[in-house]
């Protein structure tokens, strides 16, 4: 009775989950596999496709947009992620404060990460306009010259980056759940032996918050290694490929040009590279990450 019972339960849970593991399989482990496989092959899509080894992966290292490309990717995250972590920190200190309204400037700042990115993209188009744009204007209003910030191989990616500390609101949010769980006992004790803020942020907020902040860069780099939204509206890789990103070239390779072999075998490099890098992140975590 009781074996009947239990299978009859066990069916009916497979089958409210059904739905969730189709997804998964068909829209997830079905094109990663199929991705796989084609990354072994030479396929336009129009034509069948033909088995061709290793040659994607051989004509990646004798590409130069692709390492152009790679570094331009590391050159966004190196800067993108500290930025971005930073100014989510201080945001949350600033919103982790009891005064009025806070609950307003917590939706305000968390707003533009549920904002669509391709209007994101459009208005800080105009930002960064070289003649109307309000980051110039300031600049000249400072007495600093202004600069052609999108149209300038030097600075195009450092406008993107700068551009990347506007949608901060996942990560702060994380930072504000992590503030509001360290224990107040703690610092009280710093206040209790004669210390300031800085001693609070500095031996209590910190060591308690590396786990969060641990999270929160391990996700914010597997996001920016995705950029693409900004690039493809802003600049189109350029001026001079000086922002032509990793997915961006993948999305050239695949679905410009129908080359979704080489397309494939670019996004395996990305998938190894990201998984390398956070498997490196998981080792040295122990160095630096305090778990209570």
């Amino acid at each position: 009775m009781k074996s009947k019972r239990e299978l009859k339960e066990n069916i009916e849970g497979y089958l409210f989950v059904s739905p969730a593991l189709l997804g998964v399989l068909i829209f997830s482990l079905g094109p990663m596999v199929a991705s796989f496989i084609l990354s072994f092959m030479q396929y336009d899509i129009v034509t069948s496709p033909r088995f061709i080894g290793f040659s994607n992966f051989r004509n990646l290292f004798a590409d130069p947009l692709f390492s152009k490309a790679l570094f331009n990717t590391f050159y966004y995250v190196g800067g993108a992620v500290p930025l971005r972590l930073i100014v989510a920190l201080l945001a949350a200190i600033l919103l982790n404060q009891k005064v009025r309204g806070v609950t307003f400037f917590r939706t305000a700042y968390y707003i533009p990460s549920v904002s669509a990115g391709v209007a994101i993209s459009i208005v800080w188009t105009y930002v960064f306009d070289p003649q109307y744009g309000l980051m110039n204007s300031v600049l000249q209003h400072l007495g600093i010259p202004g600069t052609p910030w999108l149209q300038s191989t030097t600075w195009a990616m450092p406008a993107l980056i700068l551009m990347a500390a506007w949608s901060i609101g996942q990560p702060m949010v994380i930072f504000l759940a992590g503030l509001q769980g360290i224990p107040t006992h703690l610092y009280e004790a710093v206040s209790i032996d004669g210390g300031n803020w800085c001693h609070k942020f500095r031996y209590v907020t910190l060591p308690m918050l590396t786990p969060v902040i641990f999270f929160n860069m391990i996700m914010q780099i597997i996001g920016t290694f995705q950029v693409f939204t900004s690039v493809y509206i802003m600049t189109n890789g350029g001026p001079m490929n000086s922002t032509l990103v990793y997915v961006y070239y993948l999305y050239q390779q695949a679905f410009q040009w129908l080359r979704m072999g080489y397309g494939s075998a670019l996004a395996w490099i990305l998938f190894l590279i990201i998984f390398t890098l956070t498997l490196a992140q998981f080792k040295i975590s122990s160095l630096w990450v305090y778990h209570e």
